[in-house]
């Protein structure tokens, strides 16, 4: 007994995938209302974080209040600028420049290694 195909749609087989996919649907469905129940119970818990992190809060707050506060730049000029009346360098935009406290001993070092270089440049080594 060999069943072969028609020419027109097959309606059994139609009813078949139709009950599968209705049954697919009801058990999507019983799964999402026991997992919106399971979700509703654990959101219940107490919530304790929270209350150690206000805790953590306060803490760094008072560390933040201990700790001593970095100088603030002044723009003043120094006594020794006012007795030389050099004039600190400026910006291109008009700003002045701070004072470096260590300018003599860094033009002392500059000018020993000028002479270092040409001493390399008269030997030919450079």
């Amino acid at each position: 007994n060999v069943k072969l195909g028609g020419l027109g749609p097959d309606y059994e087989a139609i009813k078949e995938k139709k009950e599968k996919l209705k049954q697919q649907k009801e058990y999507a469905k019983q799964i999402k209302e026991h997992n919106m129940k399971s979700i509703a119970s654990v959101q219940r818990l107490p919530v304790k974080p929270q209350v150690v992190s206000s805790v953590s809060r306060q803490k760094a707050l008072e560390y933040a209040k201990k700790i001593p506060r970095p100088k603030t730049f002044t723009a003043r000029q120094s006594d020794e600028e006012v007795k030389e009346g050099r004039v600190p360098p400026q910006t291109l935009n008009g700003d002045s420049l701070p004072q470096i406290a260590s300018l003599e001993t860094l033009q002392n070092r500059h000018e020993k290694e000028k002479q270092v270089v040409a001493a390399f440049r008269t030997l030919h080594i450079l």
